[in-house]
């Protein structure tokens, strides 16, 4: 029997601890709300520069490119293209794919999906894996495993464990301690981001159990309870918007008394709003984005936006084409094809931004006026294939 337990032992999976470090820390020795992504998302700055980022990404249009020579043709025919166009599973549309990969990947550090193919090898479908299921292994040969244990949901779920390997599944990850798994930005600033719940949460409290009354009507004498309630059944006709700076007569000596924000209340408004900068910090996503309008402008929130693609948005965009092209691509189509989100498309929001930059490159020959039409999904005009012939790029 000793024999048979040891065997069992020698050959169970070894099984990665789900709780990082931080998340112990806070939740025992430290007096800030403990965290983890889903309570994390409680804070509206989190889900803002989330849902700011993901969706961003995935409102963008997508190609795959076939490299001919100096030149690159759309295919649609390659298996990525038909996933972007028809849907990468039998739930989500593309755009709902990305949104929810980049969501993983900002709140856990980490997005997972397994790649179905066929007996051709072709790829078929993208199925998306929550990273709570999956406890990463290091294999011997350098190799990394994911041994996924499904519980409930619309793939079924037996609860039992299956183990894929590296070459079976699209990871993307946020920035690394190891080179392996990513880790959270939400487990790299947990103090701050624990200080902020805390805060909510004070708030919350604050506003639920304390009593906050706007005046009170100071009386020169003490009331019994008849004159209380009296005094107390005068005040209704002066509640609610319609009856807003009705005249308030009072009587026998009484006064009213404003009562304002006191100052222990305004500093916890001023410690929020700080809250909110330094979140959006963590994610380097512009106050303004999020709407936090406090030091933005209309002057400035074109500015605000660019800076937000530029500096922001062209990272994930980078990391999520390497990533697709390394995983989902085949060693052959590494060579010939290419993954491509078109920033373009973040124009389409802006159509007097969109045609001055038309008009700029047809005068520059640059494009031609059906290149344009085919950009912004028009038909071809009969001798609109020509680049101005004033320009100096068409001479």
């Amino acid at each position: 029997m000793g024999l048979l337990r040891r065997m069992a032992e020698y050959f169970e999976p070894e099984t990665r601890d789900q709780e990082e470090p931080s998340w112990d820390y806070l939740s025992g020795h430290n007096t800030v709300a403990p965290v983890n992504a889903r309570v994390a998302e409680n804070l509206s700055t989190v889900l803002a520069c989330v849902g700011a980022i993901s969706g961003s990404i995935a409102s963008l249009p997508t190609y795959i490119y076939r490299r001919e020579g100096d030149n690159r043709v759309e295919d649609p025919t390659h298996p990525l293209g038909r996933l972007i166009h028809l849907g990468p599973n039998r739930w989500q549309t593309w755009p709902d794919f990305v949104e929810w990969l980049l969501a993983s990947t900002l709140l856990r550090g980490n997005g997972l999906a397994e790649i179905v193919t066929d007996h051709q090898g072709q790829v078929v479908e993208l199925r998306p894996i929550p990273w709570d299921w999956v406890a990463v292994q290091l294999l011997p040969n350098g190799r990394l495993a994911y041994d996924v244990t499904e519980l409930t949901s619309v793939y079924g779920g037996t609860g039992r464990m299956r183990r894929l390997l590296q070459d079976e599944v699209l990871h993307l990850r946020d920035r690394t301690d190891d080179g392996l798994l990513g880790r959270s930005r939400l487990t790299r600033a947990a103090a701050a981001v624990g200080a902020a719940l805390s805060t909510q949460e004070f708030a919350g409290s604050m506003w639920k159990n304390g009593a906050n009354p706007s005046g009170a009507i100071k009386v020169p004498a003490k009331l019994d309870t008849d004159q209380r309630n009296e005094i107390r059944k005068g005040m209704e006709a002066f509640k609610g918007a319609a009856n807003a700076h009705k005249m308030l007569i009072l009587e026998a000596g009484m006064e009213w008394e404003s009562i304002s924000m006191n100052p222990e209340d305004a500093e916890l408004l001023a410690s929020r709003k700080f809250s909110v900068e330094e979140l959006a910090r963590i994610y380097g996503v512009p106050p303004p984005i999020i709407g936090d309008l406090t030091h933005g402008t209309f002057t400035n929130a074109e500015t605000v936006g660019r800076w937000f693609a530029q500096q922001t948005l062209s990272l994930w965009i980078r990391k999520l084409e390497a990533e697709m092209v390394r995983s989902v691509f085949s060693e052959t189509s590494r060579a010939t094809h290419m993954l491509d989100f078109d920033l373009s498309g973040f124009q389409r929001g802006d159509p007097e931004s969109r045609w001055t930059s038309h008009k700029i490159a047809k005068d520059a020959g640059i494009l031609t006026a059906n290149e344009i039409r085919q950009v912004e999904g028009w038909n071809p005009l009969p001798g609109g294939n020509g680049l101005e012939t004033n320009s100096p790029v068409g001479e």
